[in-house]
């Protein structure tokens, strides 16, 4: 496994560490303005999908690896919903910084 403090992209890193943390306000403050995402294929409302499957169930991310320069991931996501499984996801950083869109699904 790869210590989140040790990913290479400064924007997934402190996405994915907000998610390990249950930290909603540095979640939030790792996306831009109007981010998206996608489950599986098809686009969700990231708002509640991120309260439904990380917030309120305790989403927690153990990265196996990363590529794209730290912006595609495999990780055993788990949650107190679906336990735990493996996971690929994928970041669009923007210039300033802040993950504008991300993309997830069983791997």
């Amino acid at each position: 496994m790869i210590p989140t403090d040790d990913l290479s992209d400064p924007a997934v890193r402190a996405l994915v560490n907000a998610i390990n943390t249950n930290d909603v306000a540095a979640f939030r403050a790792a996306l831009t303005p109007g981010a998206t995402m996608s489950d599986d294929g098809s686009d969700r409302d990231l708002a509640q999908w991120a309260d439904k499957e990380i917030f309120s169930s305790h989403g927690h991310m153990d990265i196996e690896s990363e590529s794209d320069g730290g912006r595609s991931l495999v990780a055993r996501y788990s949650n107190d919903t679906w336990g735990a499984m493996r996971t690929r996801w994928h970041f669009t950083v923007d210039g300033g910084g802040k993950v504008s869109r991300f993309e997830t699904g069983q791997a």
